[in-house]
């Protein structure tokens, strides 16, 4: 007697209603109908994250177990059903279910540079319902040992940016960027902007380059940021060496201004809560726009980066918070030798050294403090030599500079400080 006959003489006995149906997979198209990949952001770049598997019918979140599914080369952390495609704290009902996967995994990383070198890949991954998945309606899915691989990509605050391109009305040169609008976005209310620059290290002709390295583009449009505080971000994307190590001034700062000005222009955005931030090329191209347009940007973060000095007596009357780590041998010295110079002109600034191996809030915590006993227009922090590195790794002055802004992005009082700026 097979188990379909065993089923069908149980319920002539009036007990089949307390054993739930066996579903085949194979049976009715039953089983995991299609797998969406699902990428998230970090400070050392995009990682794959989850997965989402659509069965097409309701699943009972509470009868999920994260041993029920296996993912190729990868840890799976957590399992739950929910009603859309979409990560959740708790979960609850639904035809997709979520398998989370653990970011620290060898295989998680879709942005990998090494040196110069970087892959940007597709994130992809194979999955296999590994025990039976119960049904909302009480029937049982199979397992099936058949993997199944995702033929979507879902890029989790990415994908709201929009790919556009700006064009000098003057000289026709043109730049492509991605902007963020506000999720609610209220014509009637005054939005601040964020202007984020990537380093040299990402120039590149594909456009989100600049949101998949890392969070200074992201992080401001966060979900928890949005809350708090809503704005535009805008994030250029360079196809070429867009500034140099000798201070010269860039073929693409007044592109820049004029992109950000472009975007003020069209959205209700307050031209007194414009601000700039960049990482290693990108602080040095937000050095040289403050300096030459001294009254565009309410204030600035600027990360591991540096500047001819004597070129920088105009920021002596600016609003800045300035990270770089100890160990960087352009940005460290760089930064210090301008922090003299803007103190031979009057500008008042705070210091303070930082444990790079600190939690981000405690960072956090030690930038609210060094702003309270500070209380300067400019504030410098440095990490200690060999901090920024997790314990065990080699530390070399080209990872000390991509290191900072990997830090230094996660330091949520420092985004604080930076919106409660304002142009007066």
């Amino acid at each position: 007697m097979n188990r379909r006959t065993f089923l069908v003489s149980l319920a002539g006995l009036g007990l089949a209603a307390a054993t739930p149906r066996l579903v085949l997979a194979v049976e009715g198209g039953a089983g995991i109908q299609a797998v969406t990949a699902i990428t998230q952001v970090f400070g050392n770049g995009q990682r794959l994250t989850a997965l989402a598997l659509d069965y097409g019918t309701e699943i009972e979140t509470a009868a999920l177990s994260p041993d029920a599914f296996a993912v190729v080369d990868r840890t799976v952390t957590r399992v739950y059903a929910n009603t859309t495609a979409d990560l959740s704290t708790e979960g609850g009902n639904g035809r997709f279910v979520i398998v989370e996967l653990s970011p620290k995994d060898a295989a998680a990383p879709t942005y990998i540079q090494v040196k110069r070198d970087i892959v940007h890949k597709k994130a992809e991954a194979s999955v296999v319902q590994a025990k039976a998945v119960k049904t909302v309606a009480g029937d049982e899915i199979a397992a099936n040992d058949t993997p199944v691989t995702n033929t979507a990509q879902k890029n989790l605050i990415v994908d709201e940016f929009k790919p556009l391109v700006y064009t000098d009305p003057a000289t026709g040169k043109t730049l492509a960027y991605n902007l963020f609008i506000p999720r609610d976005y209220d014509p009637s209310n005054r939005y601040p902007l964020v202007n984020f620059m990537h380093d040299a290290g990402v120039t590149s002709t594909e456009v989100d380059r600049t949101l998949v390295q890392g969070l200074g583009a992201v992080i401001w449009a966060d979900p928890a940021e949005q809350l708090k505080r809503p704005c535009f971000v805008v994030a250029p994307q360079f196809p070429e060496q867009f500034v140099n190590d000798q201070s010269d001034e860039s073929p693409y700062l007044d592109l820049v201004v004029g992109l950000v000005n472009s975007v003020v222009a069209e959205y209700s955005i307050d031209p007194n809560r414009l601000y700039t931030t960049g990482q290693s090329g990108g602080g040095m191209l937000s050095i040289a726009i403050n300096i030459k347009y001294p009254d565009l940007f309410a204030a600035s973060f600027l990360v591991a980066c540096q500047w001819a000095p004597e070129l920088c007596k105009p920021l002596a009357t600016d609003k800045m918070w300035v990270v770089v780590s100890a160990g960087d041998v352009k940005a460290y010295p760089g930064q210090n030798a301008i922090m003299q110079v803007l103190e031979a002109e009057g500008a008042k600034v705070s210091r303070a050294e930082w444990n790079g191996r600190a939690t981000p809030a405690d960072l956090s915590a030690a930038a609210a403090e060094l702003e309270k006993t500070g209380g300067t227009p400019i504030l410098y922090a440095h990490f200690a030599t060999g901090t920024v590195h997790p314990e065990g790794q080699e530390d070399s002055p080209g990872a000390n500079h991509v290191n900072t802004w990997r830090i230094a992005y996660e330091i949520g009082h420092i985004r604080d400080w930076l919106f409660r700026q304002v142009k007066v």
